[in-house]
This record gives C-alpha cells, sequence and structure tokens, in this order.
C-alpha cells in the first residue's frame, strides 16, 4: 500500500460463521482504540509487548517481500508501535494488533490510514505471521476491520494496492467484495525495482448490502 509502512500480505480462508456477533468496547477511537472481539480473534491497539512477536512473524522473506521494509530489531518495533499511538491520537491513522484466539500478542496488524482529512476515503493494509496463512484469520478479521472503518471511522470509500505479483493478496480481496478499479504502473518500490500494483476499493454502501446482519455492537 502507498506510503505505509507495512503492504498488504493477505491470506483468506473460511469466513465468519453466520450468528457469531463481533464486539467493540470503546469508540472513542482517538482516545484509545476499541477492542473488536469475535470467536476467532481479537483486534486490539498494539502495545509494546507486542514488538518480540511482530518482529519474528513480519520479517521473514516471505512475508516481508510484499512490503516496504518493515523495522528490523525490537527497539524498531517498538517505535512503530509509539508511532502508531501518536498518529491514531491525531486522527489520521489507526494500526489493529491481530491476536488470535488463545494467543496473548500480535501475530499481524491492519492499518487504514486517512487519504482524506474527513477519513470519507481511506487506504488499508494488512501483514500476517505466514504460520497464520491459510488459517482462516485473516477471514475472521478483515470483515471487523472494514466494519469499524465504515462505522465507526467514518470511511465512504475503502482503497488498498497489491502487487500484481501478490496473488494471494489480490484473490483475497476480491474475495472479500473489493471491485479492481485499474493498475498502477510501477507504483511500488521493493529492492530497487517498481512494480506495477492493482487498485481495489470497496464503497461503504456495498459493504452494507453484503453484510447486513453482521454490524458490530458498540457499548
Amino acid at each position: 500500500m502507498e506510503k505505509m509502512p507495512f503492504h498488504p500480505t493477505l491470506d483468506i480462508g473460511p469466513g465468519l460463521e453466520p450468528g457469531i456477533a463481533a464486539h467493540i468496547v470503546s469508540s472513542d477511537w482517538r482516545a484509545g482504540l476499541p477492542v473488536i472481539e469475535s470467536a476467532a480473534v481479537t483486534l486490539r491497539e498494539l502495545r509494546v509487548e507486542d514488538a518480540p512477536s511482530l518482529i519474528s512473524m513480519l520479517t521473514t522473506d516471505e512475508v516481508a517481500r510484499f512490503m516496504s521494509p518493515p523495522p528490523t530489531d525490537v527497539q524498531g518495533f517498538e517505535r512503530f508501535i509509539a508511532w502508531t499511538h501518536g498518529e491514531r491520537a491525531a486522527g489520521r491513522h489507526v494500526c489493529l494488533g491481530v491476536v488470535p484466539e488463545g494467543y496473548d500478542e500480535a501475530v499481524g496488524l491492519f492499518q487504514v490510514r486517512q487519504l482524506e482529512p474527513d477519513f470519507s476515503t481511506a487506504e488499508w493494509g494488512v501483514a500476517l505471521g505466514s504460520p497464520f496463512w491459510g488459517s482462516g484469520l485473516f477471514a475472521a478479521s478483515a470483515p471487523l476491520v472494514a466494519d469499524f472503518a465504515f462505522d465507526t471511522l467514518g470511511v465512504h470509500r475503502l482503497e488498498a494496492r497489491a502487487p500484481v505479483t501478490n496473488g494471494r493478496a489480490n484473490g483475497s480481496l476480491q474475495k472479500l467484495g473489493a471491485v479492481q478499479e485499474g493498475v498502477l504502473r510501477r507504483s511500488f518500490v521493493r529492492d530497487g525495482q517498481y512494480i506495477d500494483q492493482i487498485l481495489w476499493s470497496i464503497l461503504r454502501e456495498d459493504w452494507r448490502k453484503q453484510r447486513p446482519d453482521r454490524r458490530p455492537r458498540v457499548h
């Protein structure tokens, strides 16, 4: 994703089971992100304690090859976590750690950043540790993040950019219901090479039509 610290390394598996509701605690996201929970995953603000897990999960070659270079040590991830807190407080960016059921630390993250000052247009991206690819963790998490973006952040148009060489990412976005809008030529730089990206979008009205009974409850 354009000019974001992390870029899509997407995975998708079986969707949420019908009738499983997500619960959001807190809605003043600039003061602190809500905790979003389902049966399979908890999405929450990153904590400094997540840094060792994140460096283990997100710096492997297979994960990092579709991202802007991640921090290279625990201290770098700690600085990144502090940066996300500052950006959230400024109302420009949110970063949710992905904590699977039975875990305490984040094994990946979702980022949503504003492209317009009022957050009406935003861009999102995800990085997930490869041990959880094919596990259904992305499928359990991504709809909750989209719900949060549309219902709490007030996003109208949610964009994603994925390198054309990242078949997993592009297939996942399509399965999620995103619409392919075009190819951004030579728009992503990695290891000195310029790579084409596919531009995807989801509109709020389209998202609500496909998830009429699954919107999170805000407490």
